[in-house]
């Protein structure tokens, strides 16, 4: 089929020529195909394509069409906080064309007016469910919802979630026009008649894909029905190097999928030693500054140090346990071609666009705690081997996994090579799904007796793969799950309604358990210990925990047995459930890694005590600040007041990472934990005290500077760039009133 250019779209002059502008002239195949079906006209589209493919572009066009045609605002989904930056800072181009950008993925306490006035608005699924929590007035304004990644209805984490919100949409908002996005999957079709859309199903690529298994120094590629060898030249110890190192060769780049963190830095360091020939000297000069970034602070964690030197030489790991800044640069340096190789692991699949010329699969295998040892679904491999071949840069992309015999060679031919991906599956029957998204059509008032439900859960892909009464026990159960619990109350004509408690729960976006649970503990205990409110915090099924290894268990059960009077919740008997006490210690290890992180442990004594990431703790961080806060709502709903204070106070110092005395300080904005300590050993524990100082005096105090010395002043209020010294020493005799106010501006 022959490619159609941009200016034979019936849309808005405007919008073709700033495309052109950025090098699209041009459509791919399969955009095509999207734009023959009337979805420039409002109809509903189901795009399941390879990456690369171009389904974004679609989606921005008929974004941009339903915008400028004054059909309403548009909404972007993402299942990930990474693709949604992403997102949004590809769509602030269109701020050419007069078209506003916003983004919102937390704060989910919130209606999100601030969001009213933007024309495309890209948020994680669960942000979008929340804002729907709140009868958020502007989603009635919304023409067009774009779902990207939608084949994660299939995960049993984000699926439900993201099922529940394009069934509430669907009914909500009239005549929405609804685009979801995805990798090719088998059952597309399913989804499209959910939807009510058309299909566009393809597996065409801008890059051709050779997928391939490698087994004693030869891959043999499968492509259009034909085997093509490749002999790889053995000259190193390790075959990986060498499978890597063929490509670089080539003047490509690698990407490698490992099943753990640990094997991701393992590989890495052996890698690294090969790549020092394909790196030009301009190129080291930058990876050298890259590192010096990743492990400047004498505090790094030794796993930063280790990112640090691997980057210097080319090569990096990627993983969950990655902070935000590291993560970013990894992912730049790679773009750059300024890195060779990223071993990583399959989270990178799911997240953003990340492509190279040629992905090994290393390992297809991994261990869940629950499932043991498994083969990934095909649909995961796939996944992987779609970020083979680069757009633009390459002429053709490789997804190359490893065996290590000839059966196993035999075996990922036949399951994974030469299979398809499987059906995507609802997964909203499970009880928390079903007890939480209930509680928020009733508190919402979306649905108020059980026939509106009915008609709501009539609503799900759930519903269409399985017929209403495959749901109707589990609609049941949660219905009596959250009455029992005093979330919703039953009038004497069969109407829902939600308690005070059930409202709160519903926009605080906790799970009903959570909600029950906290309240049943608050009213019951007059404990504040800050260990016991981690530790509850930790108990509860919303917040993320590490684990305990097998030799961790006796430390902890030895901390479990000092602490037991802290403790706001009864350990469980561990003859009675081992998986029980093993969970409850995997909690307390948690609840101490925020107790250190609120203590201002340094990040390398946190990680190295705790075996985890700083991506682990700042996760582990902002959730439980999160949880505190809605505790502190549920004692204020529960009449449980002794407990708010205390609550609000860990709130903030989950935030900040810190002790109760240098709250004030940290307060402003650039000073952090340490600049905040730095401040407090030198004698300034609150506001009044940085008001007074003369600003080269804080300047000149470690870790401050210039320019931070400079930005505290204007926080405080004193214009520095128009006072002497000399002023502002009278100043601050004159303005002691003005002072005590700031001070109590702080305060509130």
């Amino acid at each position: 089929m022959g490619k159609i250019r941009l200016e034979e779209l019936q849309i808005n002059k405007k919008i073709i020529a700033h495309l052109q502008t950025h090098g699209i002239s041009e459509l791919f195949e399969p955009q095509e195909m999207a734009f023959k079906t009337g979805v420039l006209s409002g109809k509903n589209l189901v795009l399941a394509i390879p990456t690369s493919s171009g389904k974004t572009l679609v989606a921005e066009i008929c974004m941009l069409k339903a915008i400028l045609d004054g059909r309403g605002k548009a909404l972007y989904l993402v299942p990930l906080k990474s693709l949604a930056r992403e997102k949004y800072t590809e769509f602030k181009k269109y701020e050419e064309l007069g078209i506003t950008t916003a983004m919102s993925v937390g704060d989910y306490d919130s209606p999100g007016r601030n969001l009213k006035d933007a024309d495309i608005v890209v948020v994680t699924t669960e942000r979008a469910d929340s804002l729907v929590r709140h009868k958020t007035e502007w989603i009635n304004n919304v023409g067009i919802v774009v779902a990207d990644e939608v084949h994660l209805i299939n995960d049993i984490k984000r699926g439900p979630t993201l099922e529940m919100v394009l069934a509430k949409l669907m009914q909500i908002v009239e005549n929405i026009q609804i685009i979801a996005l995805s990798a090719t999957i088998s059952n597309a079709d399913q989804i499209a008649e959910w939807l009510k859309a058309e299909m566009v199903k393809s597996t065409w690529r801008p890059v051709p894909l050779s997928e391939g298994v490698y087994l004693d120094g030869k891959i043999d590629f499968f492509q259009n029905g034909r085997i093509k060898s490749r002999d790889i030249k053995r000259e190193r110890k390790m075959e990986l190097a060498d499978i890597t190192c063929d490509t670089l060769d080539d003047h490509g780049q690698v990407l490698i999928f490992v099943s753990s963190r640990r094997s991701t830095v393992a590989v890495a360091k052996k890698l690294a030693s090969s790549l020092r020939r394909y790196i030009t000297e301009d190129a080291i000069h930058l990876l050298a500054k890259g590192a010096k970034k990743i492990a400047s602070s004498p505090s790094a964690p030794e796993a930063s140090k280790t990112l640090a030197r691997l980057v210097a030489n080319g090569a990096a790991f990627h993983h969950a346990g990655l902070d935000n800044k590291e993560r970013a640069l990894v992912e730049d340096y790679f773009k750059a071609n300024l890195l060779k190789v990223i071993v990583a692991t399959p989270t990178l699949a799911a997240g953003v666009n990340l492509p190279a010329r040629r992905v090994i699969i290393r390992d297809y295998r991994r261990f869940d705690q629950d499932q043991g040892s498994y083969a990934i679904p095909v649909l995961e491999y796939k996944q992987m081997a779609g970020r083979a071949g680069r757009p633009k840069y390459d002429d053709y992309g490789e997804a190359v996994l490893f065996a290590r015999t000839e059966p196993e060679h035999d075996f990922l031919i036949d399951n994974y090579t030469l299979s398809e991906p499987e059906e995507i599956t609802s997964k909203l029957a499970s009880p928390r799904a079903v007890r939480s998204h209930l509680l928020a059509s009733i508190a919402s008032e979306m649905t108020q007796n059980r026939e509106e439900i009915d008609s709501l859960i009539a609503g799900t892909f759930f519903s269409h793969q399985n017929g209403q009464l495959e749901m109707d026990h589990h609609i049941s159960s949660a219905l009596g799950f959250l009455e029992s619990g005093g979330l919703i109350k039953t009038s004497s004509s069969n109407m829902f309604s939600a308690t005070p408690l059930g409202k709160r729960a519903s926009r605080l976006y906790i799970d009903p358990y959570t909600a029950i649970l906290l309240r049943d503990v608050l009213t019951e205990t007059n404990k504040h210990s800050t260990l016991g409110f981690l530790h509850l915090i930790c108990y509860t099924p919303d917040q993320p925990v590490t684990y305990v290894t097998q030799a961790e268990t006796e430390e902890y059960s030895t901390l479990l047995h000092n602490q037991l009077n802290e403790l706001m919740v009864e350990p469980p008997v561990e003859e009675e459930g081992p998986r029980a006490y093993s969970d409850f210690l995997a909690q307390l290890k948690t609840a101490s890694i925020l107790h250190d992180w609120i203590s201002e442990k340094t990040d390398n004594n946190i990680t190295e005590q705790y075996n985890v990431g700083m991506g682990d703790v700042h996760r582990f961080v902002r959730s439980a600040e999160w949880l505190t806060y809605a505790a502190s709502e549920i004692a204020r709903i529960v009449d449980a007041p002794t407990h708010i204070a205390p609550l609000h106070n860990l709130k903030s110092r989950l935030r900040y990472g810190v002790r109760t005395n240098i709250l004030e300080l940290v307060s402003l904005r650039g000073v952090g934990r340490i600049r905040g300590r730095m401040l407090h050993n030198h004698g300034f524990t609150n506001l009044a005290d940085l008001y007074k100082v003369p600003i080269d005096e804080l300047a000149r105090i470690p870790t401050i500077g210039s320019s931070i010395a400079e930005s505290i002043k204007k926080q405080l209020g004193i214009d520095v760039k128009t006072r002497t010294r000399i002023e502002e020493e009278h100043q601050i005799e004159d303005d002691a009133d003005s002072v005590q106010t700031l001070l109590e501006d702080f305060g509130n």
